[in-house]
């Protein structure tokens, strides 16, 4: 209701500002409530998805059901991975509640559709971030949850022990995906004449790989990871191949247009890494409710002490003081979310290191 009385609004500037030329006289009368129904449009519609999810009571979270380490379906219902801990963080940082999230499992083929038709709160979908993308499919990529990069998996017993091997190959990838033309190009920029052969889904590709009808799987090396790891011959069959050819920034988007829910999204993701910064665990949130640093006073929603009383600090983001206390709290840190599920994959930190140790993972100033 709120986006066509915003979509009205601005209609109804539109109409005004064409009737100002009309007549001189009223020509700024116009403008001016031009600016100020469009700046009402904007208001309304910022706010639109931080309304609704706050009056639903849950966060919409497009993701995915069965990629190991990062979210897998469970028996009881229940989703665990990495990415399902950042939807649960979206959840707690919102709701104070990391169980108020609905797991919304969509298609590689469905991931921005169901974005832009409001199916979906925000995705967060091992997806990489392009330009392409954020120009063209009405979403706003976010900081990135996991920097990752594409590679090639083969049968064990394969011949292969580099890319450069693979001259005339048959690789298999992801119909939709930024995989599908990594492969073409790395395939023309090694002279090597692969044939790349898509698929609508990664369980018809596991179909093909193991009736031998591809020489390679390529995907992101974080995905095939996860793959191996459930590889149904055992994860020994296959060996990853050490290149890894094209960047892929893995990260949460949401709908173009409303910048509040982009931020909170985007401070939630920060939320994890600068606690990690701090030191603060999910086992020891609790011990840093007496601290005296000023930085963690604020990034907690803890009152701070001045001289003209105390009080907390509120940026102004529409979230609760305390968000990154239930974020930290109830799903953890960025290092924990980690460790439970990647790691146990044999994925290291590498660039996904919190940059005082030489990765990419920085959060700016919580102040």
């Amino acid at each position: 209701m709120k986006k066509t009385v915003a979509i009205m609004a601005a209609l109804a500037a539109v109409t005004l500002v064409v009737s100002g030329c009309a007549a001189a006289e009223e020509d700024t009368t116009s403008t001016e409530t031009a600016t100020t129904e469009t700046a009402t449009a904007t208001v309304e519609t910022a706010s639109s998805v931080l309304d609704s999810v706050t009056e639903a009571g849950v966060v919409k979270c497009g993701t995915r059901d069965a990629l190991p380490g990062f979210a897998v379906l469970q028996e009881d219902g229940t989703h665990v991975g990495f990415d399902s801990d950042f939807c649960k963080a979206i959840a707690a940082a919102v709701l104070g509640d990391a169980t108020a999230v609905e797991m919304v499992d969509l298609e590689t083929s469905d991931r921005f559709t169901a974005l832009q038709s409001g199916a979906v709160d925000v995705l967060v979908r091992n997806t990489t971030w392009t330009a392409s993308r954020d120009g063209g499919e009405a979403a706003t990529f976010l900081h990135p949850n996991f920097y990752d990069g594409q590679g090639m998996m083969v049968s064990a017993d394969s011949s292969y022990a580099s890319v450069s091997d693979m001259n005339g190959a048959v690789v298999c990838v992801a119909k939709g995906t930024t995989t599908e033309g990594n492969a073409a190009l790395e395939s023309s920029r090694l002279g090597l004449g692969w044939e790349v052969r898509s698929f609508d889904e990664t369980d018809l590709i596991l179909e093909a790989f193991l009736a031998g009808q591809c020489d390679g799987w390529s995907s992101d090396v974080s995905q095939l990871t996860g793959l191996r790891s459930a590889y149904p011959n055992g994860a020994d069959a296959l060996v990853i191949l050490p290149e890894v050819f094209s960047k892929e920034p893995l990260a949460p988007a949401v709908l173009d247009g409303d910048t509040q829910w982009a931020q909170i999204v985007n401070w939630t993701i920060l939320a994890t890494i600068q606690a990690e910064e701090f030191g603060i665990t999910s086992a020891n949130v609790d011990t840093f409710a007496s601290s005296e640093d000023v930085g963690i006073q604020r990034f907690l929603g803890l009152e701070i002490a001045s001289d003209e009383g105390s009080a907390v600090l509120d940026p102004g983001l529409g979230l609760p003081a305390d968000f990154a206390y239930q974020v930290v709290k109830q799903v953890g840190n960025y290092g924990e979310i980690f460790a439970a599920h990647l790691t146990p994959l044999g994925l290291e930190r590498g660039v996904n290191s919190l940059w005082t140790n030489g990765g990419l993972m920085y959060a700016p100033p919580y102040r």
